[in-house]
């Protein structure tokens, strides 16, 4: 099994730290991937500066295909970072490169070599999707914390696994919002709540998920392993609780450290 992570990339700048961390949420997840054993790639532009050869070299060393990285004239997204009682506080975010990468015809016929496709909202990837959905390949989509983008109903019909991050908790507004999604097309839409746990919704039934207790060290890329863990659970065929639950155990660890990876 193979997933192509295709979108945005940037390296976490703390500067009170004095640290950076690569990151971007499908290359986190790619990265997650690895870690629970599947192959990946990723494809996304990076610049021609340190920071670039920086992320290619991480990827690299995490075991992630980067034969469709775009090396672009330029410098390499960052976001500037702060921890305050163990939350990531985003501060100034410069995309550099990344605001004009667009997939490339190869890149899509690469993508649907793969067993599944993830991107998200920030990575400039979404008018790829309804290819690489065309080709029967899953498409797995994180809209993060923007319900109301317009992306949204313009990406979800070549969706398969709608991911929202929201700061609520589960409620009828919530449940609704899921359900007016999930019509429009994905096999599945789950948000993530926090310290709240999990929803998803499949068209028929809600399933609740709960968080796995841990440490919290850095919340940085907790919601992306929580994908890539389900994701794990689609590729073996597991039922959505379970799904969840991998979702929920990835996230434990990467709780547990300082940076996405």
């Amino acid at each position: 099994m193979k997933v192509a992570a295709v979108g945005d990339n940037c390296l976490d700048v703390y500067e009170k730290e004095g640290k950076q961390y690569p990151g971007g949420n499908p290359v986190n997840v790619g990265v997650y991937l690895r870690r629970m054993g599947v192959d990946a790639s990723y494809t996304g532009a990076v610049g021609t500066d340190s920071y670039g050869s920086f992320m290619v070299d991480a990827l690299n060393g995490k075991g992630i295909d980067t034969s469709h990285v775009h090396v672009d004239e330029g410098s390499t997204a960052i976001t500037k970072v702060e921890i305050v009682n163990g939350n990531r506080v985003f501060g100034d975010y410069i995309e550099g490169v990344m605001e004009d990468f667009a997939p490339t015809d190869d890149d899509v016929k690469f993508f649907c070599e793969h067993d599944l496709v993830v991107s998200g909202i920030w990575g400039h990837a979404d008018k790829a999707m309804p290819a690489v959905h065309a080709a029967g390949v899953p498409v797995v989509f994180d809209f993060s914390d923007q319900p109301q983008d317009p992306m949204v109903l313009e990406t979800v019909p070549y969706v398969d696994y709608a991911f929202f991050g929201l700061e609520s908790d589960d409620n009828e507004q919530v449940r609704t919002y899921m359900r007016d999604i999930q019509s429009k097309g994905p096999k599945v839409v789950v948000v993530t709540l926090g310290e709240n746990g999990s929803l998803a919704f499949d068209g028929t039934d809600f399933y609740k998920g709960d968080i796995v207790e841990c440490e919290v060290v850095d919340t940085m890329g907790a919601g992306d392993s929580f994908i890539a863990g389900f994701i794990k659970g689609i590729l073996e065929e597991q039922d959505i609780p379970t799904c969840m639950k991998m979702g929920a155990e990835s996230s434990a660890v990467t709780l547990g450290y300082s940076g996405a990876w």
